[in-house]
């Protein structure tokens, strides 16, 4: 049974620096995939909408883009919590990435050229929970963009906490805790998979254990972090990578062997043969950039970056 809404009091207003170029619009299309996500929300005039939990209560971030080398962010919430709530949306956006490398390496393929300048300004997101990372990265496994995101909404509906903010009301991540709480029917009733399931639970009890942190990881490089990950059952490298690139900001990582990304390298280069493994060399310790290129290509092209949430 879903949770009753919560509202939100109290409210103040932060303006923040950016690294430009920066743009709020491509940054939040690439960490929501789909307009049809209900947690990353962006309302028609461009704000962007988070709804927290995990506070001392519920918190709400609404961030807007008005100059090129800052954004303005509204915290609605306990007062004391905005410290760390301003620091996680940071984080969640990547206003801190400096990204010369991706776009001077860009800037000599010929078929990524364009694409590159005309995202100019893409950061790479953060999700602001490893466990949230590891969600998304087992919920979008060997599925298709649109069915991964429809079941993750469901999911979210079924054990995530509404939160009510001057009479709208927004859907926070599900915690750990609720998920390892829901029954098992509810979640395979979402569309949830068996094998997901187990792998969600075996990854919420790693978590709640202490035997994997986010700690564990950033202390590893990359290998070691993979490694780490595909230790446990139902994570593979695919799965290790995705999460390591969202959910750490590892942008030394790239998914290989991902269907979408195939999908997308075609419809970018108009199906011309092209070595992956030499332009992913060209594109070094910032090759993961790549990866949210390409998703805003597919994006484009179906006109939904930028697109204004359908909740």
């Amino acid at each position: 049974m879903q949770a009753k809404s919560k509202p939100v009091v109290r409210s103040l207003s932060y303006e923040i620096d950016v690294v430009v170029p920066y743009r709020l619009d491509l940054t939040v299309s690439v960490l929501r995939r789909l307009s049809a996500n209900i947690v990353d929300v962006l309302t028609p005039d461009g704000e962007y909408v988070r709804a927290f939990d995990g506070f001392n209560e519920p918190l709400i971030a609404r961030v807007t883009q008005a100059r090129l080398d800052s954004l303005s962010v509204a915290l609605d919430g306990d007062l004391e919590e905005h410290p760390r709530a301003l620091a996680l949306v940071c984080r969640m956006l990547g206003v801190d990435r400096e990204l010369g490398h991706f776009n001077r390496a860009a800037a000599r393929i010929s078929w990524l050229r364009p694409l590159a300048t005309r995202m100019r300004g893409v950061k790479p997101p953060r999700y602001p929970s490893l466990w949230e990372a590891c969600v998304n990265a087992i919920v979008f496994q060997q599925v298709s963009l649109h069915a991964a995101s429809s079941i993750l909404r469901k999911v979210i509906l079924e054990v995530g906490t509404p939160v009510t903010c001057d009479g709208s009301t927004f859907h926070a991540f599900p915690s750990v805790e609720s998920v390892q709480r829901a029954a098992d029917g509810a979640l395979l009733a979402a569309g949830l998979s068996g094998n997901k399931l187990a792998t969600l639970r075996r990854v919420g009890d790693a978590l709640l254990s202490g035997m994997l942190d986010e700690a564990m990881l950033e202390e590893r490089a990359s290998p070691d972090a993979l490694e780490l990950l595909c230790r446990i059952k139902g994570i593979g490298p695919w799965t290790a990578t995705v999460i390591l690139l969202r959910g750490l900001g590892r942008l030394d990582v790239f998914p290989m062997n991902d269907s979408s990304v195939a999908r997308n390298l075609a419809l970018v280069t108009d199906s011309a043969p092209l070595g992956i493994e030499g332009i992913l060399r060209a594109l070094g310790p910032q090759k993961g950039m790549l990866y949210y290129h390409l998703l805003l290509a597919r994006l484009d092209a179906r006109d939904d970056v930028g697109r204004a949430s359908t909740r």
